[in-house]
């Protein structure tokens, strides 16, 4: 399996054998059941589908009922595809994080950042502002400053910063190291930080 789907519980930090502390954020990972098979004959690819993360089932349409109930599991809150795996995995198979996952090894973290909702450009972009004054503003320091280009190109390019919404988008971390492993509870401890607040849904990627 290329990876798991899991839950972010929080942070915390741990001291390595040279007296370091290391910041790093525990994951719930388990259990990910697989909800259906695609193979190249019947979808034109291969993929597993996984599910994580009870749902009430009274909240679960029956359509989805019925897609559950195939593989012999409950209803599941999230469910994802994870194309081309490497493991062979049947209907209703429970994957366990200490199959795919070691400790010591480096994985990537995919999640959704945390929403700041509408900011301006000091905010979003690091603009100098109080202090640096930049962009000759010089009664409103935290203000973007002039944008166009006068008579050429008359016009204002594409991908300029400007304040808008931020937040809130898919982010990929990489190469954060497995530092601790708890198969029994079905958590990892990750060094760094991942994306997302509490309780909030990630992809594990190998």
């Amino acid at each position: 399996m290329p990876g798991l789907i899991a839950k972010k519980v929080g942070m915390t930090s741990i001291y390595d054998e040279n007296g370091k502390n290391i910041a790093c954020t525990l994951i719930q990972t388990g259990p990910n059941v697989v909800t259906q098979v695609k193979t190249q004959e019947t979808d034109g690819y291969t993929a597993i589908q996984v599910g994580f993360d009870e749902k009430k089932e009274k909240r679960t349409s029956a359509a989805m009922k019925g897609h559950f109930s195939k593989a012999s599991t409950t209803p599941k809150r999230k469910v994802i595809e994870f194309r081309n795996p490497v493991m062979e995995r049947g209907l209703g198979d429970v994957l366990k994080m200490d199959e795919i996952f070691s400790e010591g090894e480096f994985v990537d973290i995919v999640g959704t950042s945390k929403g700041k909702g509408f900011q301006g450009v000091v905010k979003r972009h690091n603009f100098g502002g109080v202090g640096q004054a930049t962009h000759g503003q010089h009664n409103r320091l935290r203000a973007p400053g002039a944008i166009g280009a006068c008579a050429t190109p008359s016009r204002v390019f594409k991908g300029l910063r400007m304040a808008g919404r931020t937040g809130g988008k898919r982010v990929k971390v990489m190469n954060l190291r497995v530092m601790k492993m708890y198969p029994e509870d079905g958590l990892i401890l990750v060094s760094g930080a991942i994306p997302g607040a509490k309780n909030s849904y990630v992809i594990l990627e190998k």
